[in-house]
């Protein structure tokens, strides 16, 4: 921590106590606070942060997009400023939070497939719950949903990195990267039916008793398992994307976004080493906004 402003301080202060970001995140975070302010000293009005409006932050993203820099770096920076007066609006330094509407530059990338919360739904009501792979089908689903993991940490998922009263994992994941991924408490329900009701009754084979995900012969599940186990429910819900593992992995992403979360705590959660990674997230939520006006709004029902 570099800075010596005291607001800012307190900011990475709570970033670091309330969501336990790494330090590399936290710097980064730092940057795009530090260049704001300064851009406010030395270019903008020179204006306390209580009196910071929306107009003003427009005009820094202007200077951003002046001075040559990407729509990626400065998506990255506005999701930081975004975090920051979400911050001082709770602690009551500004009135309100002024970056509340501030847009994200569009990115210009190809789009990954994305379902909708009927969707996943529409695909767990296919798992026939009586069969003796249904209730680790479904705990699968949730799962993959729930904490938007890769496939590959999935079926690689171990009881010594499952901490089921606390509700995470700890994933290691490309690169061997660490991180902890919260389990939501649905998919935490359907993973413990699983452990507790229907895994006890495989035959494990040796080798395989620390995996939690088993195919029928007691082995690690693999990930063409899991493929064809999401291309099996989507075509059973009559889905007619390209589903694949990975489709939840961006689902979760998405819906975490056009929920509102911070881009810097998605890119934790998904283990992303750079946030530009991550960054296609806003374009998607942006996209499903427009979807949104078109569907529901008397103006664009009557062009139809």
């Amino acid at each position: 921590m570099k800075t010596n402003d005291p607001v800012v301080r307190s900011f990475l202060t709570y970033l670091k106590l309330e969501k336990s970001l790494s330090d590399t995140t936290l710097d980064a975070y730092e940057h795009d606070v530090e260049l704001f302010l300064r851009w406010n000293r030395e270019i903008g009005k020179n204006l306390p942060l209580s009196q910071i409006k929306s107009e003003d932050l427009s005009d820094f993203v202007h200077w951003l997009n002046d001075i040559g820099l990407t729509s990626r770096s400065q998506a990255r920076i506005i999701s930081g400023i975004k975090a920051f007066f979400r911050f001082c609006a709770l602690e009551e330094i500004t009135d309100g939070d002024p970056s509340d509407l501030l847009e994200t530059p569009k990115l210009g990338e190809y789009l990954p497939t994305v379902l909708t919360l009927e969707e996943v739904d529409a695909m767990l009501a296919q798992i026939d719950l009586s069969k003796k792979e249904g209730h680790r089908n479904k705990a699968i689903v949730e799962v993959l949903y729930a904490c938007g993991l890769r496939v590959s940490e999935l079926v690689n998922l171990t009881f010594d990195y499952y901490f089921s009263e606390e509700r995470f994992f700890r994933i290691i994941g490309k690169g061997n990267k660490e991180r902890f991924v919260p389990i939501g408490r649905e998919a935490a329900k359907a993973l413990d039916i699983y452990l507790r009701e229907s895994r006890p009754h495989y035959n494990i084979q040796p080798g395989h008793e620390k995996y939690l995900f088993l195919n029928l012969k007691g082995r690690k599940i693999s990930r063409v398992a899991v493929f064809n186990l999401i291309k099996e429910l989507a075509q059973k819900a009559g889905i007619k994307k390209n589903i694949s593992p990975h489709t939840f992995r961006h689902t979760f992403a998405t819906h975490l976004v056009e929920n509102g979360a911070d881009l810097r705590i998605v890119q934790e959660l998904l283990g992303h080493s750079s946030i530009t990674t991550t960054e296609i997230y806003t374009h998607i939520s942006r996209t499903y906004l427009h979807d949104v006006v078109e569907m529901y709004h008397p103006m664009y029902k009557l062009k139809k």
